[in-house]
């Protein structure tokens, strides 16, 4: 190691390592939000909005937040049993290391 390391506590840098991993998640998880976001409104304009103007007009509005809400709702669904079907493999590793 160097020497400059050797002089840094080992707790000081586990606190900094994990600060710096908790803001790397963080930026991941918007940059994540971000990028559904633009793909939920893309995607529902295109369906929604056929003749692009000044203003939406109300049977657009109605379209674009049900299909927002439809794009979610499936959205919600897939990260949920995604989630689930993860955390039964980690269930299942961690059973078979026993």
């Amino acid at each position: 190691m160097t020497d400059f390391l050797k002089s840094v506590p080992t707790d000081s840098m586990a606190s900094r390592k994990e600060a710096v991993m908790n803001a790397i998640k963080q930026e991941v998880a918007l940059s994540a939000a971000q990028t559904l976001m633009n793909s939920v409104n893309e995607r529902c304009f295109k369906a929604c909005v056929q003749k692009p103007g000044t203003s939406l007009g109300s049977s657009e509005q109605t379209c674009l937040a049900r299909c927002q809400d439809r794009y979610l709702e499936a959205f919600n669904i897939v990260r949920k049993t995604y989630m689930s079907r993860l955390s039964k493999e980690r269930m299942e590793d961690q059973a078979n290391v026993i």
